[in-house]
Parts: structure tokens; sequence; C-alpha cells
């Protein structure tokens, strides 16, 4: 928590991804999702559990402003709405008009290119996004930004007196980091948190009827790709299901036929 009122400003990053619910068929150059009028989207839920943690801080404190931030074309709009309904102050649209899969950098860049002219305090993220788990773009973001980065984070304590934040980050085996950055910073959260709540319909409608802060993407110092995407696939099979057919006989027969050529009988 903030262990003063004055004025500190939060920039929280969502990401629009499909519904994982949908049926997705891959575009023609086998490298992404092929949109259709018909593809859902959603916000990405490892960053509601971002938006949720600045919200708790504004709930402890008045003098929070939080913004919400997303990148894409313009049909991200409608998570950039989701996240005034949900309790944002302001939306921020970054139009970038590139079809297909957007590397982490890119969006990195976006997102630093706007955020490094705003003095935002706190920079919050999701651990990842559901749609490719790479864990990169708040890390990369806080690279461009030249400011300290945690990551999985899962408590944090904000003393804006003597501009440092304190939190506790998730290792692997189940251990805690205890780090000590001094602001600005930015956190990835991690799921578990908080439980991300249900936009009431106050908000619905103010974020219906607020613009947005449209921002156009810049592309002056983006520098070439190091990693490049070859494919994606279907996940494979890893068992199929054999329908005997025939009378018991014929089909104890071809059970037995099965169990050989599988080693499984002697």
């Amino acid at each position: 928590m903030i262990d003063r009122k004055n004025n500190m400003k939060i920039l929280v990053c969502i990401k629009q991804v499909v519904c994982s619910e949908s049926s997705l068929e891959l575009n023609p150059n086998g490298k992404w999702i092929q949109e259709t009028d018909s593809t859902e989207f959603r916000m990405n839920r490892f960053d509601e559990y971002a938006l949720e943690e600045a919200l708790l801080i504004k709930e402890a404190n008045p003098g929070v402003t939080i913004d919400v931030v997303s990148v894409g074309p313009n049909r991200v709009k409608d998570v950039v709405k989701k996240g005034l309904s949900k309790g944002a102050d302001n939306g921020v649209h970054i139009l970038y008009e590139e079809s297909g899969y957007c590397p982490p950098r890119k969006i990195a860049h976006q997102i630093a290119g706007y955020a490094g002219k705003q003095s935002y305090d706190l920079i919050l993220t999701g651990v990842m996004a559901e749609d490719d788990m790479l864990c990169q773009v708040g890390p990369m973001t806080a690279s461009l930004l030249s400011i300290p980065c945690a990551v999985s984070v899962i408590k944090e304590e904000i003393d804006l007196v003597n501009r440092m934040i304190t939190v506790q980050s998730e290792m692997e085996s189940g251990k805690v980091e205890e780090v000590i950055l001094s602001l600005p910073a930015l956190l990835t959260i991690q799921t578990g948190i908080n439980q991300p709540r249900y936009p009431s319909l106050s908000n619905i409608v103010r974020a219906n009827s607020q613009e947005l802060i449209d921002v156009q993407a810049s592309f002056q110092e983006e520098s070439p790709d190091k990693v490049t995407l070859l494919s994606i696939d279907y996940p494979a099979k890893s068992s199929k299901i054999c329908i005997l057919e025939g009378s018991a006989e014929e089909k104890a027969e071809q059970l037995l036929t099965i169990f050989h050529n599988r080693s499984l009988l002697k």
C-alpha cells in the first residue's frame, strides 16, 4: 500500500487475445490464426490481475490515476473499453495495423514510446499473454524505458515518500524472492494475487461514452527482429481410437493381433 495520499500515475498494459473457445484456423502462411467475422476476442486473463491490482491500490489511495493501454488494430478498442468498465480512469489505444503475429519486441517498443512521455510512477502488466505465453513484453518495456523490473509479483508495498517499492516474486519450486526497486518501476503480476472484479453498471455506462486517447504507432526507432516466428501448428494427436468390428471371435482375434504387434503379449 502507498503510505501517503499524493498523486500517483499507474499504467496497466492489456492485450486482446482470441477466445480459446473459438473455432480457430491457421492463416495461409501458417504463422498465426485466420481472423474471420466469427472470431471472438477478449482481454488477456493474465492482464486482468494486473488491472485489479492497480484498482486495489487506487481504492486505498484516492490520489491514484489509472490508465490502460493496448496496442493493435481498431478491434482492440473493445478491451480498452473493458478496462474502463472495470474502473480505470483513462483508456489509450495505440493503433498498430500490422496483421498476423506481432512480436513482443514490437509491442514493447510501442508501449515504451508512449509511456516514456507520460511520467508514470508504476507500470503493470500480466505475467504473460495467453496466446504466445512468452513473458517478454513487460521486461522488454522496462529495458527500453531504463527502469527496474520485477516479474511474477505476488505482493507489493509502495513507499512514495522515498520513491521505493518492495515486491515479492514467485520463483521456481515455490520459493519467494523479495526485492526493493526504485520508482518508476515495472511489475509483471502473477495470477492468484487477487480476484479480478466484474464491471459495475455505472462504469460500463461511463466506458461506453468515454472517448479513448488514440495514438498512432511509431516505427522510427524499431530495430530489425532478432527472433523470427517460423510457424505454428495444431497440437499433435497423442492417441487415437480403433473400433473393432465383426463377431465376438473376430474382435478377439483383432485384439490379440494388436497386443502382439505392440509386444503386450509374449
